[in-house]
């Protein structure tokens, strides 16, 4: 028996023994939301074997209306269920690979593209592993029309009462350690009701699946007690936003390839990856920071970055060398700090991967400590131009995927820039 086949066997059994309702067969658009179908058990052993065919064109960023119909293969590996359903009435889920009907990869399907570039590095004799710092805030439930507001005033570290908060936080780690998503740690940010969830070192594709995971069960623990969770970048004006400090490190042959006898205890395979980083982070902004608002975050004075470059110790640096732990040499990694929580994670991993190992295979030489290389883009009418004209995201992405994510952030940025804001009101209306 093949191993697909007892995978499948097991998914049956496990949906047969928990009395599982339904299996949400989960897949992301290009922008990384959320899309699934639901399926009984009666159809779920068809699914498993065959897929689900739908029409693409229906999903943004997909397939135009002449050449619509795609598959998506659930992978097996990935089934869980969702643990807050109770006993006899059970929802399970499991990511998917969508695939064209001839069964080649789908140049549309983010998974899949994260997928190509890791076997490239594969190929070249790396595992990229990564561990994503995940920030969000909770807000209590205003109209749409209100300005949003904290669901407390802490800070960091703040160890309040057992208060909302502190509850959610607590409640989503064991709902998703009992998802099987290892947590290293959970604390309160620095702004009023904002969290933050480190996740675990895994695999990049391990990973992003995670990331698509911690938002939903952040959302949905949050949507069940009567409060909003938002993973919107920039929502407050008046203090900091969120980001999703991702650290990463690149191994072979089961061993840190990052470990070495050069400056900060790095290798020369590190520091080429640390220089593609820093050389190509302005074109691949667009992709970690996929959003208008976004860049209301990379300014300076927000402890985020705001130019290309690279410190120990700077925390409003682009990347960032850790310290390590005594005796802790095999957690030597990077720290890339521009990406938002609101970005797609398997283009996100991707283009930063693709990146670093255009550092590795070309040579890239460091530039000095706190050295300027470049400045990031200050809109995302900015990335997007320095996006079209990348080679690297061409060739990372695929023309079908940069062509659709091209369109749909012009058009984004366009209807952004024709809105009278707030600010514009307050300012202008009683001098002009």
């Amino acid at each position: 028996m093949s191993s697909v086949q007892s995978q499948a066997q097991y998914v049956l059994r496990t949906v047969e023994e928990r009395r599982v309702r339904f299996v949400q067969l989960w897949f992301t658009d290009v922008l990384g939301r959320h899309k699934a179908f639901h399926v009984t058990p009666a159809e779920l052993e068809d699914a498993l074997d065959q897929g689900m065919t739908f029409d693409g064109s229906a999903i943004d960023g997909f397939s135009r209306t002449n050449e619509s119909d795609v598959l998506a293969r659930p992978d097996l590996t990935t089934f869980q269920l969702l643990p807050w359903y109770h006993e006899g009435d059970g929802v399970a889920r499991v990511f998917c690979d969508i695939h064209n009907l001839d069964g080649t990869p789908f140049a549309g399907c983010p998974r899949q593209q994260l997928r190509r570039v890791l076997r490239e590095a594969h190929d070249a004799g790396y595992t990229f592993f990564v561990a994503p710092e995940v920030e969000f805030f909770y807000f209590t439930d205003p109209p749409l029309n209100a300005a949003p507001q904290p669901i407390d005033n802490g800070s960091y570290f703040d160890l309040a009462p057992d208060d909302a908060g502190s509850q959610l936080r607590r409640r989503s780690v064991l709902i998703l350690e009992e998802m099987g998503i290892g947590v290293e740690h959970a604390q309160h940010e620095d702004a009023p009701g904002q969290y933050e969830i480190d996740l675990r070192y895994t695999d990049a594709l391990s990973m992003a699946d995670t990331v698509m995971s911690v938002r939903f069960v952040i959302k949905e623990l949050a949507r069940q007690a009567g409060v909003f969770a938002s993973f919107m970048p920039k929502p407050l004006s008046w203090t900091q936003g969120s980001g999703m400090h991702t650290h990463l490190s690149l191994w072979r042959d089961d061993e840190n390839a990052f470990i070495g006898e050069g400056p900060y205890g790095l290798s020369p395979v590190a520091t080429r990856f640390l220089a593609g980083l820093v050389r190509h982070a302005p074109e691949i902004t667009a992709i970690t920071n996929q959003w208008v608002n976004s860049y209301k975050r990379l300014v300076p004075g927000q402890e985020a970055p705001s130019y290309a470059d690279w410190a120990r110790f700077d925390r409003a640096a682009l990347v960032r060398i850790p310290s390590v732990k005594p005796g802790r040499i095999d957690s030597t990694r990077l720290e890339y700090r521009s990406p938002d929580p609101a970005a797609n994670p398997y283009l996100a991993f991707a283009v930063i991967l693709a990146a670093g190992l255009r550092g590795v295979m070309g040579d890239y030489e460091l530039p000095g400590e706190g050295e300027v290389v470049g400045r990031l883009p200050q809109s995302l009418a900015e990335a997007v131009d320095l996006m079209e004209g990348s080679s690297l995201l061409h060739e990372t992405l695929g023309e079908h995927l940069v062509e659709w994510f091209l369109r749909n952030k012009r058009a984004e940025w366009d209807a952004y820039r024709g809105q009278v804001t707030p600010f514009e009101l307050e300012r202008y209306l009683p001098l002009l």
